[in-house]
């Protein structure tokens, strides 16, 4: 497909970096000529300079012939701007904005017939949903939920103290007593899709598909009694953290919230009646040490910078804190933050990439196209959920009579309410989910490509 990306900042270039090894034709809009040199030597993308709500710019891009925008600067005027002047030089084209700003999220769910948008996309708000699963189950590091709920891939680190560490996989079974599957395990930082006889090793992190019923099971038989946080820091008074603190105002959590803007600590206290803003900086030990660090169930670092935010949660697991989370913005550090004790690792443009990647597979295979799109072990794997409909080959058969394509695995079948980890004698029938996990290169647009 052609593509517009408006805007080289990260949450483009991840973008850009995705959508063209998926072979589609890419162009880049952007105000800086060195972000635009960059994309063109990495992705083969065409480059247009300049601002990208400017009709002039858009037609210079080819807009005409675009299949889709996606609008991704940094002001959310700009994006809206930049899609409704697209859709009028293009009335068929599709469009995705970045839109960030908390007051804007009504106004264009109410406006939707003045706003040409196709989809769009917060990032900001995704983190913060995510964060609060975490929260839910704190034992595990981080959860993607498939079949609207009823099954997840978790990810636990495995420790010297684990019950799991020195065992081989076929043997796991014996000690969490429910069924699952470990569809991936990161070891050095490279991803391997473990046979039987993998045995599992301190600092392994393993990604485990179980129906979402299964998941309290597993805690408990590994001997991780989770208990849901009662009073968490949040550390920096973005957007993120207002959204999670918005999210979290009918938990039943005590929310203290250190911010060191002053104005933003205002701002924050209006905003957010039932939390405590305090301000302070972050980044002293001495202000954590005063709002008690050491006394909270959960601490989650979200200032704007990743080596703040990975010093605070060093520090917070050097005060006994069970549960951190910390947020990065740069996916080289989160390869650094993999040898280090840092919690759950969120990634808001990680997330944000994979709806817009979800969507535009989607609009290649309008029929069989992929439901989610879930990037796992550090991006090196990707799990995948498709509807079973009458097109798709293999239906009625046992998943042992069906040969799949190399470094495909089908990790859970959802049969109405019933979700099953497969075996050889499972099968799928129409109206059936079912999540395949993939650590080839090939990328799987439609339910069929799985097979051989």
């Amino acid at each position: 497909m052609n593509i517009i990306i408006a805007g080289g900042g990260k949450v483009g270039q991840t973008l850009a970096h995705q959508l063209s090894a998926e072979g589609h034709n890419l162009t880049m809009i952007d105000s800086n000529n060195h972000v635009l040199d960059h994309s063109v030597e990495q992705y083969d993308a065409m480059a247009v300079s300049g601002n990208c709500a400017s009709k002039e710019v858009l037609l210079n891009a080819s807009v005409d012939e675009a299949d889709l925008l996606i609008a991704v600067t940094a002001m959310d005027e700009v994006n809206l701007l930049c899609c409704m002047t697209a859709h009028g030089l293009n009335p068929n084209l599709h469009t995705i904005a970045r839109i960030r700003t908390p007051e804007y999220a009504d106004q264009i769910m109410t406006m939707r017939d003045v706003f040409p948008l196709s989809m769009t996309v917060n990032p900001e708000k995704q983190a913060a949903m995510e964060i609060e699963r975490l929260l839910k189950f704190p034992g595990f590091l981080r959860r993607e939920s498939f079949a609207k709920g009823r099954a997840e891939i978790v990810e636990l680190r495995i420790d010297a103290s684990s019950k799991l560490c020195n065992l081989p996989l076929s043997e796991m079974g014996n000690v969490i007593k429910c069924r699952v599957l470990v569809c991936a395990v990161l070891r050095a930082g490279n991803a391997v899709a473990p046979s039987g006889n993998f045995v599992l090793q301190e600092g392994d992190r393993i990604f485990v598909t179980a129906p979402t019923s299964n998941l309290e099971v597993l805690l408990k038989n590994l001997g991780i009694v989770p208990k849901k946080a009662k009073k968490i820091l949040i550390c920096g008074g973005g957007r993120v953290s207002y959204y999670l603190t918005s999210l979290l105002a009918d938990d039943n959590i005590s929310v203290y919230l250190l911010e060191k803007d002053r104005q933003q600590c205002v701002r924050l206290a209006k905003d957010l009646p039932n939390a405590t803003v305090i301000h302070g900086d972050c980044s002293s030990h001495t202000i954590l040490e005063e709002q008690g660090i050491a006394d909270m169930d959960s601490v989650i670092t979200l200032t704007g910078t990743d080596e703040t935010n990975m010093i605070i949660s060093l520090y917070a697991g050097s005060r006994g804190v069970k549960q951190i989370i910390t947020k990065l913005s740069h996916a080289e550090n989160s390869a650094l933050a993999d040898s280090m004790a840092l919690g759950s690792i969120i990634t808001p443009r990680e997330l944000c990439c994979n709806n817009i990647v979800q969507y535009v597979r989607a609009m290649q295979n309008q029929t069989g196209a992929a439901i989610s799109v879930h990037a796992i072990a550090d991006g090196q794997v990707e799990a995948v959920e498709f509807l079973v409909d009458d097109a798709t080959r293999h239906c009625g058969k046992t998943l042992k009579d069906i040969k799949l394509k190399p470094n495909v695995l089908i990790s859970s079948i959802t049969h109405g309410a019933n979700t099953q980890v497969p075996n050889g004698l499972s099968v799928f029938v129409p109206g059936d989910t079912i999540v395949v996990v993939t650590s080839g290169r090939g990328i799987l647009h439609n339910v069929n490509d799985i097979f051989a």
